[in-house]
């Protein structure tokens, strides 16, 4: 998974950014914030029998030059890719998913995330978690509630893993727990796998995409319901209906470049694999 061949300016004209590259927390929460709104989280790769692939080239052909999304493993790495271009100290990390269930929940690690080392302090950077990733670097200290361009989040201690909370409608609600130690890459190879293949992953039978939006709004989708919700937790809901439907979704509202037959294909598989309007925590 070597970087050395990363096209920094590619990635910076595709997120739109063309302020400082220092490696400092302003430029980080800017980076986070213009990756985040331009590269939307998505899934349908898996959907069309593409597992996910890790190595940065491959990252840079689908995200950046083919103008596609990814999920929170080619994000990450992505993401990582561009920081350390630009001289950003990074430690990769992993994280338990607890959304929508206790915060001692035993689970296993199946997210990516990055600890960044600035002159301030470790900050959590983090652009793949779909509906609920921080839209600016986040201070890793437990009980400081840290506003962002989007909800009121922080960080509470569970046995020595800080379990990143954001702050809703129904009050503090559970995203994931952090694991305060290194990871290889290899280990998120091994991850990527079991997400992208196992046939019991929400991915392999559902529609799935979000970006944060405006006004501090995000918009996610689940198969034929498409979700617009403010940071207080309001939701503003519509279905889908045709196939036009679902591609000027895709197209205009992700920003995603597919195909028709991608499109169609992918709505062939929600129609019979998928969980259809039943809720998920994870992209509620």
């Amino acid at each position: 998974m070597g970087e050395a061949s990363f096209d920094q300016q590619a990635w910076l004209d595709r997120i739109g950014y063309s302020g400082p590259r220092t490696p400092t927390l302003e430029t980080l929460n800017k980076l986070i914030f213009s990756h985040a709104h331009a590269i939307s989280y998505e899934t349908l790769d898996i959907m069309l029998g593409r597992t996910p692939k890790l190595d940065v080239q491959t990252l840079e052909r689908k995200m950046i030059f083919g103008k596609r999304g990814g999920y929170c493993f080619e994000q990450n790495m992505l993401f990582r890719a561009g920081l350390r271009s630009l001289g950003f100290q990074i430690t990769s990390l992993q994280g338990r998913v607890i959304r929508g269930m206790a915060i001692d929940a035993p689970r296993p690690a199946i997210h990516m995330l990055m600890q960044v080392e600035l002159s301030e302090g470790r900050y959590l950077a983090d652009v793949g978690f779909g509906n609920l990733a921080p839209t600016c670097a986040l201070r890793l200290e437990p009980h400081t509630e840290q506003d962002t361009p989007h909800e009121v989040m922080r960080f509470i201690d569970v046995g020595g893993e800080l379990t990143l909370q954001a702050h809703l409608k129904h009050g503090w609600e559970h995203i994931y727990r952090v694991i305060p130690y290194p990871r290889y890459d290899g280990e998120y190879e091994i991850t990527n796998w079991y997400t992208g293949t196992h046939p019991e992953t929400p991915y392999q039978g559902n529609i799935i995409a979000a970006r944060p939006g405006p006004d501090r709004t995000r918009i996610t989708m689940y198969n034929s319901r498409v979700t617009v919700r403010d940071a207080d937790g309001r939701a503003d809901k519509r279905w889908l209906q045709s196939e036009t439907e679902y591609r000027d979704v895709l197209r205009g509202e992700f920003g995603l470049n597919m195909t028709d037959a991608e499109i169609e294909q992918c709505i062939t598989t929600m129609k019979t694999k998928g969980t259809g309007d039943a809720p998920h925590p994870f992209f509620a």
